[in-house]
């Protein structure tokens, strides 16, 4: 071991600032693709997601989704990030 292991970090990271929801990618990376809209929302349709306009429940974006069946999860997250938007996600604090 090298006496680099006991210095400080080359960026300091500052505080932790909390978001309320899980991202997006979480969410998705506990199902197995392909599959359906309904089983996507009967499976993790309760999980809070991080959106720009704050946290919202998978269901209640899943309504909004057109398509019913996703073969792979870049399908899905495009048709989800297409409802909610991209952008800075706002801090519990905001």
């Amino acid at each position: 071991m090298s006496d680099e292991d006991d210095e400080e970090p080359a960026v300091t990271l500052g505080e932790s600032t909390p978001v309320e929801g899980a991202p997006l990618a979480r969410v998705t990376s506990r199902l197995v693709w392909p599959k359906e809209k309904s089983e996507i929302d009967r499976l993790e349709g309760d999980s809070v997601v991080r959106t720009p306009d704050g946290p919202r429940e998978l269901s209640t974006v899943l309504e909004k989704v057109d398509e019913t069946y996703f073969q792979r999860h870049q399908e899905f997250e495009n048709h989800v990030r297409a409802v909610i938007g991209t952008g800075p996600i706002p801090t519990a604090d905001e």
